[in-house]
């Protein structure tokens, strides 16, 4: 803002010569003064700040790679000022690279052979520690970790609840106990062990290719929510790895979930206390098995509780997923380097 000046009118109702000589140095002295005392005003970091942020995925996740041509964070998710790209040729365009762990080989000859400055990669996985390999060939490599981890630089969970009131609970009708969706299994696996023990106790359902019972994506989940209880039992335990086996497999279906994973005090930090089963609630599988197969209706219905507050939101489009980086960028941690990838993900 220029304050005003007091002009010196000439006889012909004119400012003078020498007054408007005058005003014009005050005024280029206060709009220099501007930019002194406001230096990133006009910068060309300012004007850097302005345009899009550019994130490169240096290889898609999925084998088929959508169109991203288009402002798909804006027009999709409603995020704006933010580019995806797969071209590598844009790589020195690049604020932001995006590189998955199941899509880099052992070595760094896949990676871009430098990174520019002020260029920040991001290493991404959605797996556990126990299904993650070869994690200290990228050691000192990526600024930024993106997985299902609260403690991640961007949080990338498999699904959340959203408010979302509702004067009506409806549960779909159920016709068995106790059903399973299971496409690897292994012996050694913690949840096949309590998956054979409890079997021992009622019948379950069991679906998936590990079975030969495999379900179409269509049939997943009205075949699922016929049972009045789900094993949302994952398949290694660590900390915050809670994945579609609850968010949808259990809660979207319109199932109780029967948890295998974290302590429940972890889960209770993602879903209320009230809306699912932990298996270390009880002493015993026997135990388990009882409580399941003698619940009444009215506590049966208590677990649904939340749907009077909130929906399940699902996490299955890497472009949302990747878009939240543009969202979480400003508050990023800047020069920072993981030293050691494998003890933090191991932590």
């Amino acid at each position: 803002m220029l304050w005003a000046l007091p002009l010196r009118w000439s006889r012909w109702g004119r400012p003078g010569v020498k007054t408007l000589a005058t005003a014009g140095v005050f005024v280029t002295i206060l709009w220099n003064l501007r930019f002194f005392l406001n230096p990133s005003k006009g910068s060309g970091e300012d004007s850097k700040h302005r345009e899009p942020l550019v994130i490169l995925v240096w290889e898609w996740p999925s084998e088929q790679v959508p169109s991203v041509s288009r402002d798909v964070c804006r027009e999709l998710y409603g995020i704006t000022g933010c580019q995806l790209t797969t071209e590598r040729q844009l790589l020195h365009r690049a604020d932001v690279v995006v590189f998955l762990h199941s899509r880099l080989q052992p070595g760094r000859d896949r990676l871009p052979k430098e990174r520019l400055p002020g260029q920040n990669w991001v290493w991404v996985s959605l797996e556990s520690p126990s299904n993650t390999r070869a994690l200290s060939e990228w050691n000192q490599t990526f600024n930024w970790v993106m997985t299902y981890r609260q403690d991640s630089d961007i949080f990338m969970p498999y699904g959340k609840l959203v408010p979302n009131r509702s004067a009506t609970v409806n549960i779909p009708a159920k016709t068995n106990l106790v059903s399973w969706v299971i496409s690897n299994y292994h012996r050694t696996q913690k949840r096949a062990e309590v998956y054979k023990n409890l079997s021992r106790y009622l019948h379950v359902n069991v679906y998936g290719k590990a079975n030969n019972k495999p379900l179409c994506k269509d049939c997943l989940l009205p075949t699922i929510s016929k049972s009045k209880f789900y094993l949302a039992f994952e398949n290694s335990i660590h900390r915050d790895y809670i994945t579609e086996k609850l968010w949808r497999n259990s809660l979207l279906a319109g199932t109780v979930p029967v948890v295998l994973g974290p302590p429940r005090a972890n889960y209770e930090q993602f879903v209320p206390a009230d809306s699912f089963i932990h298996v270390n609630d009880f002493g015993s599988l026997e135990e388990l098995a009882t409580f399941l197969k003698t619940m009444n209706s009215s506590r049966y219905q208590q677990f649904f509780a939340w749907r009077r507050r909130f929906s399940v939101k699902l996490y299955t489009d890497w472009r949302e997923r990747i878009c939240t980086i543009c969202m979480a960028y400003p508050r990023l941690p800047r020069g920072h380097l993981y030293p050691d990838l494998q003890s933090w993900f191991n932590s």
